[in-house]
């Protein structure tokens, strides 16, 4: 599955200009803090409207500026892990992931529930409270509410970033299962050159 992106926006004092068409694997966008890879992965995700050009996923067209086209981000079946998870504090992890699966179509769906659980070795958090998980564990989860949206494709904003060095190496081996087991393209963001090495297929630089 390509990405096809060609964006140009403002945002603040940073101008934000970047072509690329990527097949699969795992793509990072790779640069220094404030260079805008966190405004790309949200233009992609239609957080955010570019000034200017195209976003094509699988050929299919998400935004296009001179066409006037402008998918909804609920529409475009982007799943997006972000630095902080972002689980629901009112919800128990099960209703956190269920709510990602109710959030799918039925026809987009690709993978259940209990896979997610087995997939990401979850079974005995289901009932726990999101304040009482780990960092680690509060990612897995978000990954797992993401993976069961019916997303073709994970939108990563620096998701180890929070994280100690243990639990960072064991949601890497977690991306790296997602990119090599069950082949999701991922768009992926961080400064860190060791975490991109390890992980990108291909890079994209934004910025300097």
């Amino acid at each position: 599955m390509a990405f096809d992106v060609a964006i140009s926006r403002t945002v603040g004092d940073t101008r934000i200009a970047l072509s690329f068409v990527v097949e699969g694997g795992l793509t990072v966008l790779f640069g220094p803090s404030g260079a805008g890879k966190t405004s790309v992965l949200n233009m992609v995700a239609g957080l955010m409207t570019p000034a200017r050009g195209h976003i094509r996923v699988d050929g299919e067209t998400l935004f296009d500026a001179r066409a006037g086209i402008d998918v909804a981000p609920d529409k475009r079946r982007m799943g997006y892990v972000f630095q902080d998870g972002r689980l629901f504090p009112h919800r128990r992890v099960r209703a956190n992931l269920l709510y990602g699966h109710r959030l799918a179509a039925s026809g987009d769906r690709w993978i259940t529930p209990d896979e997610v659980v087995a997939f990401l070795g979850i079974g005995d958090l289901l009932d726990r409270w999101p304040r009482s998980l780990s960092g680690g564990e509060a990612q897995r989860v978000a990954i797992g509410r993401a993976l069961l949206s019916g997303a073709r494709a994970l939108l990563m904003d620096e998701p180890l970033s929070s994280l100690d060095a243990a639990r960072r190496d064991e949601i890497m081996t977690v991306i790296e299962r997602i990119r090599d087991d069950l082949r999701l393209p991922i768009l992926y963001v961080t400064h860190d050159a060791a975490e991109a090495d390890r992980l990108a297929t291909q890079r994209i630089t934004v910025g300097g």
